[in-house]
Protein backbone atom coordinates (compact mmCIF):
# COMPACT_ATOMS: atom_id res chain seq x y z
CA UNK A 1 0.00 0.00 0.00
CA UNK A 2 2.53 2.50 0.91
CA UNK A 3 4.60 1.92 -2.73
CA UNK A 4 1.30 2.75 -4.24
CA UNK A 5 0.80 5.61 -2.50
CA UNK A 6 4.48 6.63 -3.36
CA UNK A 7 4.30 5.99 -7.01
CA UNK A 8 1.04 8.31 -7.13
CA UNK A 9 2.55 10.91 -5.25
CA UNK A 10 5.94 10.98 -7.36
CA UNK A 11 3.27 10.88 -10.86
CA UNK A 12 1.50 14.04 -9.28
CA UNK A 13 4.73 15.53 -8.17
CA UNK A 14 6.41 15.30 -11.70
CA UNK A 15 3.42 16.55 -13.52
CA UNK A 16 2.84 19.75 -11.30
CA UNK A 17 6.30 20.75 -11.79
CA UNK A 18 6.02 20.63 -15.62
CA UNK A 19 2.67 22.38 -15.87
CA UNK A 20 3.68 25.28 -12.94
CA UNK A 21 5.99 27.18 -15.06
CA UNK A 22 6.37 30.96 -14.18
CA UNK A 23 4.07 33.18 -15.98
CA UNK A 24 6.97 35.78 -16.33
CA UNK A 25 6.60 39.26 -18.30
CA UNK A 26 9.80 38.50 -19.77
CA UNK A 27 8.37 35.15 -21.16
CA UNK A 28 6.45 36.81 -23.31
CA UNK A 29 7.53 38.82 -27.00
CA UNK A 30 6.46 41.84 -26.71
CA UNK A 31 6.19 44.92 -24.72
CA UNK A 32 4.65 48.26 -24.89
CA UNK A 33 4.37 50.79 -21.98
CA UNK A 34 1.19 52.08 -21.20
CA UNK A 35 0.41 55.47 -19.77
CA UNK A 36 -2.36 56.43 -17.53
CA UNK A 37 -3.84 60.01 -17.26
CA UNK A 38 -3.29 61.05 -13.70
CA UNK A 39 -5.77 59.92 -11.19
CA UNK A 40 -7.47 57.57 -12.79
CA UNK A 41 -8.80 54.86 -10.77
CA UNK A 42 -10.25 52.63 -13.91
CA UNK A 43 -9.39 53.86 -17.33
CA UNK A 44 -9.31 51.96 -21.07
CA UNK A 45 -7.46 51.22 -23.71
CA UNK A 46 -8.11 51.02 -26.98
CA UNK A 47 -5.76 47.47 -28.46
CA UNK A 48 -3.39 49.00 -30.39
CA UNK A 49 -2.55 47.34 -33.98
CA UNK A 50 0.36 45.98 -32.84
CA UNK A 51 -1.12 43.34 -30.18
CA UNK A 52 -3.57 41.71 -32.86
CA UNK A 53 0.06 41.51 -35.11
CA UNK A 54 2.18 39.69 -32.35
CA UNK A 55 -0.33 38.00 -30.29
CA UNK A 56 -0.34 33.98 -30.51
CA UNK A 57 -3.76 33.05 -29.21
CA UNK A 58 -7.25 33.89 -31.37
CA UNK A 59 -8.71 35.12 -28.15
CA UNK A 60 -6.13 37.38 -27.11
CA UNK A 61 -5.46 34.75 -24.00
CA UNK A 62 -1.50 36.36 -24.15
CA UNK A 63 -2.18 39.77 -23.29
CA UNK A 64 -1.57 40.74 -19.75
CA UNK A 65 -0.97 44.10 -17.70
CA UNK A 66 1.86 44.59 -15.22
CA UNK A 67 3.06 47.51 -13.15
CA UNK A 68 6.47 47.84 -12.41
CA UNK A 69 7.28 44.88 -10.34
CA UNK A 70 5.65 42.82 -13.10
CA UNK A 71 2.41 42.27 -10.87
CA UNK A 72 -0.74 41.57 -12.98
CA UNK A 73 -3.32 44.17 -13.22
CA UNK A 74 -7.50 43.45 -13.46
CA UNK A 75 -8.20 43.94 -16.82
CA UNK A 76 -11.85 42.85 -19.17
CA UNK A 77 -11.85 43.02 -22.82
CA UNK A 78 -14.59 44.01 -24.23
CA UNK A 79 -15.90 45.07 -28.03
CA UNK A 80 -16.37 49.13 -28.16
CA UNK A 81 -19.93 49.84 -28.98
CA UNK A 82 -20.96 52.58 -31.20
CA UNK A 83 -20.81 56.00 -30.03
CA UNK A 84 -23.65 58.42 -30.87
CA UNK A 85 -22.03 62.37 -31.58
CA UNK A 86 -24.64 64.60 -30.77
CA UNK A 87 -24.61 68.16 -32.69
CA UNK A 88 -26.51 71.15 -31.63
CA UNK A 89 -27.35 73.98 -33.79
CA UNK A 90 -29.96 77.37 -33.54
CA UNK A 91 -32.58 77.93 -36.44
CA UNK A 92 -33.64 81.33 -36.92
CA UNK A 93 -37.75 80.84 -36.80
CA UNK A 94 -40.05 82.76 -39.23
CA UNK A 95 -42.16 85.08 -37.51
CA UNK A 96 -45.72 85.42 -38.18
CA UNK A 97 -48.12 87.78 -35.95
CA UNK A 98 -51.64 86.66 -35.52
CA UNK A 99 -53.77 89.60 -34.63
CA UNK A 100 -57.39 89.81 -33.45
CA UNK A 101 -60.11 90.70 -30.65
CA UNK A 102 -59.69 89.25 -27.63
CA UNK A 103 -63.60 89.05 -27.00
CA UNK A 104 -63.32 87.08 -30.02
CA UNK A 105 -61.67 83.62 -28.92
CA UNK A 106 -58.19 84.83 -28.44
CA UNK A 107 -58.14 86.29 -31.98
CA UNK A 108 -56.84 82.14 -32.81
CA UNK A 109 -60.29 81.88 -34.75
CA UNK A 110 -60.88 82.58 -38.11
CA UNK A 111 -57.06 82.74 -39.30
CA UNK A 112 -55.61 82.62 -42.91
CA UNK A 113 -52.88 80.26 -43.71
CA UNK A 114 -51.42 80.56 -46.99
CA UNK A 115 -48.56 77.46 -47.82
CA UNK A 116 -45.98 77.13 -51.04
CA UNK A 117 -45.90 73.55 -52.54
CA UNK A 118 -42.93 72.88 -50.22
CA UNK A 119 -44.65 73.50 -47.35
CA UNK A 120 -43.31 77.03 -46.43
CA UNK A 121 -45.23 79.81 -44.56
CA UNK A 122 -46.11 82.41 -46.72
CA UNK A 123 -48.44 84.74 -44.92
CA UNK A 124 -50.87 84.77 -41.61
CA UNK A 125 -54.05 86.87 -41.64
CA UNK A 126 -57.03 87.35 -39.94
CA UNK A 127 -60.67 87.16 -41.69
CA UNK A 128 -62.31 90.36 -41.24
CA UNK A 129 -65.30 89.11 -38.13
CA UNK A 130 -68.74 90.93 -38.11
CA UNK A 131 -68.82 93.76 -36.02
CA UNK A 132 -65.48 93.62 -35.38
CA UNK A 133 -63.39 97.33 -36.32
CA UNK A 134 -60.00 96.85 -37.42
CA UNK A 135 -58.83 99.80 -34.92
CA UNK A 136 -60.27 96.88 -32.10
CA UNK A 137 -57.51 94.44 -33.00
CA UNK A 138 -54.51 93.33 -31.31
CA UNK A 139 -51.63 90.60 -30.96
CA UNK A 140 -53.09 87.47 -30.10
CA UNK A 141 -50.48 84.76 -30.86
CA UNK A 142 -47.27 84.08 -33.14
CA UNK A 143 -46.99 81.20 -35.64
CA UNK A 144 -43.64 80.35 -36.23
CA UNK A 145 -41.72 78.60 -39.71
CA UNK A 146 -38.55 76.50 -38.35
CA UNK A 147 -37.95 75.24 -41.95
CA UNK A 148 -37.72 71.47 -43.12
CA UNK A 149 -35.51 69.77 -41.14
CA UNK A 150 -32.73 67.18 -41.42
CA UNK A 151 -33.26 63.33 -41.13
CA UNK A 152 -32.42 62.21 -37.37
CA UNK A 153 -32.85 66.27 -36.43
CA UNK A 154 -35.31 67.09 -33.47
CA UNK A 155 -36.40 70.36 -31.44
CA UNK A 156 -35.73 70.89 -28.17
CA UNK A 157 -36.14 74.23 -27.09
CA UNK A 158 -37.04 77.93 -28.18
CA UNK A 159 -34.93 81.22 -27.11
CA UNK A 160 -36.74 84.59 -27.24
CA UNK A 161 -35.16 87.69 -28.02
CA UNK A 162 -37.14 90.94 -26.80
CA UNK A 163 -37.56 94.38 -28.93
CA UNK A 164 -34.65 96.45 -27.66
CA UNK A 165 -37.51 99.14 -25.55
CA UNK A 166 -39.12 96.33 -24.63
CA UNK A 167 -38.36 96.87 -20.14
CA UNK A 168 -39.23 94.85 -17.73
CA UNK A 169 -41.55 92.46 -18.89
CA UNK A 170 -42.92 89.32 -17.47
CA UNK A 171 -45.51 86.70 -19.36
CA UNK A 172 -46.87 83.08 -19.12
CA UNK A 173 -46.95 81.48 -22.96
CA UNK A 174 -48.54 78.09 -23.83
CA UNK A 175 -45.78 76.50 -26.99
CA UNK A 176 -47.75 74.29 -29.60
CA UNK A 177 -46.00 72.54 -32.68
CA UNK A 178 -47.81 71.10 -35.61
CA UNK A 179 -46.44 69.53 -38.88
CA UNK A 180 -49.46 70.62 -41.24
CA UNK A 181 -50.99 73.49 -39.63
CA UNK A 182 -54.27 71.45 -38.58
CA UNK A 183 -53.46 69.41 -35.54
CA UNK A 184 -51.49 71.12 -32.70
CA UNK A 185 -50.11 69.20 -29.59
CA UNK A 186 -49.45 71.66 -26.48
CA UNK A 187 -46.00 71.11 -25.73
CA UNK A 188 -45.19 73.11 -22.15
CA UNK A 189 -45.89 76.35 -20.55
CA UNK A 190 -43.30 78.42 -19.34
CA UNK A 191 -42.87 82.40 -18.20
CA UNK A 192 -40.50 84.72 -19.85
CA UNK A 193 -39.44 87.95 -17.86
CA UNK A 194 -36.82 90.45 -17.91
CA UNK A 195 -35.93 92.39 -15.64
CA UNK A 196 -33.20 95.33 -15.96
CA UNK A 197 -31.68 97.35 -13.25
CA UNK A 198 -29.96 100.68 -12.62
CA UNK A 199 -26.80 99.65 -13.98
CA UNK A 200 -27.93 97.90 -17.29
CA UNK A 201 -27.74 94.40 -16.25
CA UNK A 202 -30.46 92.06 -16.45
CA UNK A 203 -32.10 88.97 -14.77
CA UNK A 204 -34.02 86.50 -17.84
CA UNK A 205 -35.65 83.65 -18.51
CA UNK A 206 -35.83 83.43 -22.40
CA UNK A 207 -36.21 80.21 -23.22
CA UNK A 208 -38.80 77.79 -22.99
CA UNK A 209 -37.35 74.20 -22.95
CA UNK A 210 -39.09 70.64 -23.64
CA UNK A 211 -38.36 66.84 -24.48
CA UNK A 212 -36.78 67.41 -27.99
CA UNK A 213 -38.85 66.19 -30.79
CA UNK A 214 -39.32 66.51 -34.66
CA UNK A 215 -41.79 69.53 -35.74
CA UNK A 216 -42.01 71.85 -38.42
CA UNK A 217 -44.56 74.98 -37.19
CA UNK A 218 -45.25 76.15 -33.62
CA UNK A 219 -47.86 78.40 -32.52
CA UNK A 220 -47.52 80.56 -29.53
CA UNK A 221 -50.00 82.45 -27.15
CA UNK A 222 -50.53 84.10 -24.13
CA UNK A 223 -52.17 82.53 -21.24
CA UNK A 224 -51.17 85.81 -18.80
CA UNK A 225 -49.50 88.89 -19.52
CA UNK A 226 -49.21 91.27 -22.41
CA UNK A 227 -48.93 90.01 -25.79
CA UNK A 228 -45.45 90.67 -27.46
CA UNK A 229 -43.93 90.46 -30.76
CA UNK A 230 -40.44 89.46 -30.22
CA UNK A 231 -37.10 90.44 -31.92
CA UNK A 232 -36.10 86.73 -32.87
CA UNK A 233 -36.87 83.27 -32.26
CA UNK A 234 -34.17 80.80 -32.64
CA UNK A 235 -35.13 76.97 -32.16
CA UNK A 236 -32.50 74.65 -30.68
CA UNK A 237 -32.36 71.36 -32.64
CA UNK A 238 -30.78 68.49 -31.81
CA UNK A 239 -29.32 65.79 -34.02
CA UNK A 240 -27.53 62.25 -32.64
CA UNK A 241 -25.63 60.17 -35.22
CA UNK A 242 -24.38 57.06 -34.62
CA UNK A 243 -20.16 56.96 -35.33
CA UNK A 244 -18.59 53.55 -35.51
CA UNK A 245 -15.76 52.77 -33.56
CA UNK A 246 -12.24 53.19 -34.76
CA UNK A 247 -11.13 50.18 -37.16
CA UNK A 248 -7.72 49.03 -38.22
CA UNK A 249 -6.16 47.30 -41.21
CA UNK A 250 -4.03 45.25 -42.74
CA UNK A 251 -2.36 44.50 -46.37
CA UNK A 252 -1.02 41.02 -46.81
CA UNK A 253 1.25 39.82 -49.46
CA UNK A 254 0.30 36.55 -51.16
CA UNK A 255 2.29 33.46 -51.90
CA UNK A 256 1.65 30.82 -54.71
CA UNK A 257 0.00 28.03 -52.80
CA UNK A 258 -0.21 24.52 -52.94
CA UNK A 259 -2.70 24.19 -56.60
CA UNK A 260 -1.86 25.91 -59.46
CA UNK A 261 -3.39 29.27 -59.71
CA UNK A 262 -3.34 29.54 -55.99
CA UNK A 263 -2.41 32.37 -54.03
CA UNK A 264 -1.99 32.45 -50.03
CA UNK A 265 -1.68 34.75 -47.66
CA UNK A 266 -0.44 34.26 -44.51
CA UNK A 267 -2.31 35.95 -41.31
CA UNK A 268 -1.94 36.84 -37.87
CA UNK A 269 -4.22 34.43 -35.64
CA UNK A 270 -5.75 37.34 -33.44
CA UNK A 271 -6.62 39.57 -36.51
CA UNK A 272 -10.93 39.12 -35.99
CA UNK A 273 -11.36 40.06 -40.17
CA UNK A 274 -14.72 41.13 -40.83
CA UNK A 275 -14.42 43.22 -43.92
CA UNK A 276 -12.32 42.06 -47.04
CA UNK A 277 -10.64 43.87 -50.19
CA UNK A 278 -7.83 43.18 -53.00
CA UNK A 279 -5.91 45.32 -54.19
CA UNK A 280 -4.49 45.16 -57.72
CA UNK A 281 -1.07 46.61 -59.07
CA UNK A 282 -2.54 46.11 -62.63
CA UNK A 283 -5.14 48.62 -64.49
CA UNK A 284 -8.19 47.28 -65.95
CA UNK A 285 -8.45 43.87 -63.99
CA UNK A 286 -11.73 42.37 -63.09
CA UNK A 287 -11.25 38.69 -60.90
CA UNK A 288 -14.09 36.28 -59.67
CA UNK A 289 -12.78 34.64 -56.84
CA UNK A 290 -14.02 32.31 -54.20
CA UNK A 291 -11.54 33.41 -50.65
CA UNK A 292 -11.36 30.42 -47.98
CA UNK A 293 -9.51 28.54 -45.84
CA UNK A 294 -7.98 24.98 -45.61
CA UNK A 295 -9.18 22.88 -42.54
CA UNK A 296 -8.34 19.17 -41.07
CA UNK A 297 -10.71 16.52 -41.33
CA UNK A 298 -11.31 13.03 -39.61
CA UNK A 299 -14.07 12.49 -41.97
CA UNK A 300 -14.37 8.30 -42.48
CA UNK A 301 -16.95 7.62 -45.32
CA UNK A 302 -19.41 5.34 -43.53
CA UNK A 303 -22.06 3.15 -45.67
CA UNK A 304 -25.00 4.42 -47.32
CA UNK A 305 -28.04 3.53 -45.82
CA UNK A 306 -30.01 4.55 -48.33
CA UNK A 307 -28.94 3.92 -51.85
CA UNK A 308 -31.16 6.87 -53.24
CA UNK A 309 -30.76 9.32 -51.17
CA UNK A 310 -28.46 12.36 -52.01
CA UNK A 311 -26.22 13.25 -49.26
CA UNK A 312 -23.68 16.12 -49.35
CA UNK A 313 -20.53 15.46 -50.21
CA UNK A 314 -17.93 15.10 -47.10
CA UNK A 315 -13.78 15.82 -47.30
CA UNK A 316 -12.08 12.83 -46.28
CA UNK A 317 -9.17 13.06 -43.57
CA UNK A 318 -6.81 15.27 -44.21
CA UNK A 319 -6.26 19.07 -45.10
CA UNK A 320 -9.37 20.20 -47.36
CA UNK A 321 -10.13 24.12 -48.42
CA UNK A 322 -13.67 25.36 -47.09
CA UNK A 323 -14.50 28.30 -49.38
CA UNK A 324 -16.12 31.00 -47.36
CA UNK A 325 -17.17 32.95 -49.60
CA UNK A 326 -17.35 34.00 -53.66
CA UNK A 327 -17.45 37.73 -55.38
CA UNK A 328 -15.47 39.90 -57.69
CA UNK A 329 -12.62 41.90 -57.33
CA UNK A 330 -11.96 44.49 -59.72
CA UNK A 331 -9.78 47.69 -61.04
CA UNK A 332 -10.91 49.68 -64.30
CA UNK A 333 -10.11 52.95 -65.66
CA UNK A 334 -12.47 54.67 -67.37
CA UNK A 335 -11.81 58.05 -69.08
CA UNK A 336 -9.35 58.89 -66.53
CA UNK A 337 -11.31 57.72 -63.38
CA UNK A 338 -11.24 54.67 -62.22
CA UNK A 339 -13.22 52.18 -60.21
CA UNK A 340 -12.16 50.22 -57.51
CA UNK A 341 -14.21 47.06 -55.89
CA UNK A 342 -14.46 48.68 -52.22
CA UNK A 343 -14.50 46.52 -49.06
CA UNK A 344 -16.76 43.52 -48.32
CA UNK A 345 -18.50 43.01 -45.35
CA UNK A 346 -18.22 39.03 -43.63
CA UNK A 347 -18.54 37.49 -40.69
CA UNK A 348 -16.07 37.45 -38.00
CA UNK A 349 -13.54 34.99 -39.67
CA UNK A 350 -10.07 34.12 -37.68
CA UNK A 351 -7.34 32.46 -39.56
CA UNK A 352 -3.35 31.62 -39.68
CA UNK A 353 -3.98 31.54 -43.55
CA UNK A 354 -6.44 32.89 -46.59
CA UNK A 355 -6.56 30.91 -49.48
CA UNK A 356 -7.66 32.56 -52.98
CA UNK A 357 -9.02 30.65 -55.45
CA UNK A 358 -10.29 31.79 -59.06
CA UNK A 359 -14.05 30.58 -59.45
CA UNK A 360 -13.70 29.09 -63.17
CA UNK A 361 -10.46 27.24 -63.91
CA UNK A 362 -8.54 28.07 -66.54
CA UNK A 363 -9.24 32.10 -65.71
CA UNK A 364 -6.27 33.90 -66.75
CA UNK A 365 -4.70 35.42 -63.28
CA UNK A 366 -2.85 38.43 -63.22
CA UNK A 367 1.12 38.47 -63.07
CA UNK A 368 1.62 38.99 -59.60
CA UNK A 369 -0.71 38.51 -56.80
CA UNK A 370 -3.17 40.59 -55.73
CA UNK A 371 -2.91 42.25 -52.12
CA UNK A 372 -5.51 41.54 -49.91
CA UNK A 373 -6.33 43.72 -47.24
CA UNK A 374 -8.38 43.00 -43.31
CA UNK A 375 -10.29 45.30 -41.71
CA UNK A 376 -11.38 45.03 -37.75
CA UNK A 377 -12.58 46.35 -34.96
CA UNK A 378 -9.95 46.20 -32.53
CA UNK A 379 -11.49 45.85 -28.78
CA UNK A 380 -10.89 47.79 -25.37
CA UNK A 381 -8.72 46.96 -22.73
CA UNK A 382 -10.67 48.37 -19.28
CA UNK A 383 -8.29 47.87 -16.38
CA UNK A 384 -7.70 49.02 -12.48
CA UNK A 385 -4.99 51.36 -12.86
CA UNK A 386 -3.53 49.98 -9.29
CA UNK A 387 -0.23 48.34 -8.27
CA UNK A 388 2.82 50.66 -8.99
CA UNK A 389 3.58 52.64 -11.59
CA UNK A 390 5.07 52.77 -14.68
CA UNK A 391 2.97 50.19 -16.30
CA UNK A 392 3.42 47.77 -19.21
CA UNK A 393 1.28 45.78 -21.78
CA UNK A 394 2.48 42.34 -22.62
CA UNK A 395 2.13 39.80 -25.37
CA UNK A 396 3.04 36.99 -27.41
CA UNK A 397 3.18 33.85 -25.54
CA UNK A 398 1.57 30.91 -27.62
CA UNK A 399 0.44 28.62 -24.34
CA UNK A 400 -1.06 31.28 -22.28
CA UNK A 401 -4.07 31.18 -20.14
CA UNK A 402 -6.62 33.69 -20.40
CA UNK A 403 -6.16 36.31 -17.37
CA UNK A 404 -9.06 38.62 -18.67
CA UNK A 405 -11.64 39.33 -16.05
CA UNK A 406 -15.69 39.82 -16.40
CA UNK A 407 -15.95 44.02 -16.62
CA UNK A 408 -18.24 43.28 -13.58
CA UNK A 409 -15.41 42.18 -11.55
CA UNK A 410 -12.74 45.21 -13.28
CA UNK A 411 -15.37 48.04 -12.87
CA UNK A 412 -18.31 46.92 -10.44
CA UNK A 413 -21.61 49.16 -11.15
CA UNK A 414 -20.01 51.33 -13.71
CA UNK A 415 -22.75 51.78 -16.91
CA UNK A 416 -22.32 52.11 -20.21
CA UNK A 417 -22.26 55.62 -20.66
CA UNK A 418 -19.55 55.90 -17.08
CA UNK A 419 -17.44 53.42 -19.28
CA UNK A 420 -17.24 55.08 -22.60
CA UNK A 421 -16.49 58.38 -20.20
CA UNK A 422 -13.20 56.43 -18.41
CA UNK A 423 -10.06 58.03 -19.34
CA UNK A 424 -8.07 56.88 -22.08
CA UNK A 425 -4.49 54.95 -21.82
CA UNK A 426 -1.78 55.75 -24.11
CA UNK A 427 0.85 53.22 -25.31
CA UNK A 428 4.59 53.69 -26.10
CA UNK A 429 6.71 52.32 -28.67
CA UNK A 430 6.77 48.22 -29.40
CA UNK A 431 9.99 46.47 -27.65
CA UNK A 432 10.82 43.37 -28.54
CA UNK A 433 11.27 41.18 -25.41
CA UNK A 434 13.25 37.86 -24.82
CA UNK A 435 10.73 35.60 -26.06
CA UNK A 436 10.15 37.66 -29.58
CA UNK A 437 12.45 35.21 -31.51
CA UNK A 438 9.72 32.48 -31.06
CA UNK A 439 6.70 35.16 -31.12
CA UNK A 440 5.72 34.17 -34.97
CA UNK A 441 2.09 34.06 -35.40
CA UNK A 442 0.62 30.35 -34.36
CA UNK A 443 -2.33 28.56 -34.19
CA UNK A 444 -4.60 29.10 -31.10
CA UNK A 445 -3.44 26.28 -28.61
CA UNK A 446 -0.09 25.28 -30.03
CA UNK A 447 1.99 24.98 -27.08
CA UNK A 448 5.98 26.02 -26.98
CA UNK A 449 8.21 23.11 -27.69
CA UNK A 450 9.66 23.73 -24.42
CA UNK A 451 6.33 22.70 -22.59
CA UNK A 452 5.99 19.46 -24.64
CA UNK A 453 9.17 18.48 -24.00
CA UNK A 454 8.85 18.93 -20.49
CA UNK A 455 5.16 17.64 -20.05
CA UNK A 456 7.43 14.30 -21.84
CA UNK A 457 10.44 14.35 -19.28
CA UNK A 458 8.13 14.43 -16.28
CA UNK A 459 5.67 11.30 -17.86
CA UNK A 460 8.80 9.14 -18.71
CA UNK A 461 9.71 9.69 -15.51
CA UNK A 462 6.83 9.06 -13.68
CA UNK A 463 6.95 5.59 -16.15
CA UNK A 464 10.57 4.67 -14.75
CA UNK A 465 9.64 5.11 -11.08
CA UNK A 466 6.53 3.04 -11.67
CA UNK A 467 9.10 0.55 -13.24
CA UNK A 468 11.83 0.85 -10.61
CA UNK A 469 8.43 0.53 -7.63
CA UNK A 470 7.11 -2.33 -9.67
CA UNK A 471 10.38 -4.37 -9.74
CA UNK A 472 10.82 -4.02 -5.79
CA UNK A 473 7.39 -5.22 -5.11
CA UNK A 474 7.84 -8.23 -7.07
CA UNK A 475 11.36 -8.91 -5.69
CA UNK A 476 9.60 -8.94 -2.18
CA UNK A 477 7.04 -11.13 -2.84
CA UNK A 478 9.66 -13.58 -4.10
CA UNK A 479 11.52 -13.35 -0.98
CA UNK A 480 8.20 -13.48 1.01
CA UNK A 481 7.17 -16.53 -0.78
CA UNK A 482 7.63 -19.94 0.91
CA UNK A 483 9.70 -22.61 -1.04
CA UNK A 484 7.46 -25.28 -2.56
Amino acid sequence: MKIALSIVTCLACSTALAQNVPDHPSRYGWSMPVSVPAGAGVARLPLPREVYLHARTGNLADVRLVDRDGQRLPFAISTPPAQANTQRSSIAARIFPVTGSAAGGGGLQNVEIRTGSDGRLLSVSATAGTGTAAAGKSLQALILDIGQQAPGSRIGALRFAPPADAGDYSAQVLLEVSDDLKQWDAVGTTTLNWLSNSDTQTLANDSIVFAPRAFRYARLSWQDGQPLLFASIAAQAVSETEAAPPRAAIVLQGVAGKQPGEWVYATPVAIPADSIALQFAQANVVLPVTLGVYRQSTYVPQRRLHLHQQTRPQPSAGAYFDPLLSTSFYRISDAGKERVSGELAMPVVQTTQWVLRPQTEGTALPATAPVLRLGWTPETLVFLAGGKGPYRLVFGKADAQPAAQPLSQVAPGYRDGELQALPIATVGTLTALAGAADAAPAKAGTGAPWRMAALWAALLLGVGVLGFFAWRLLSQMKEEQPPQ
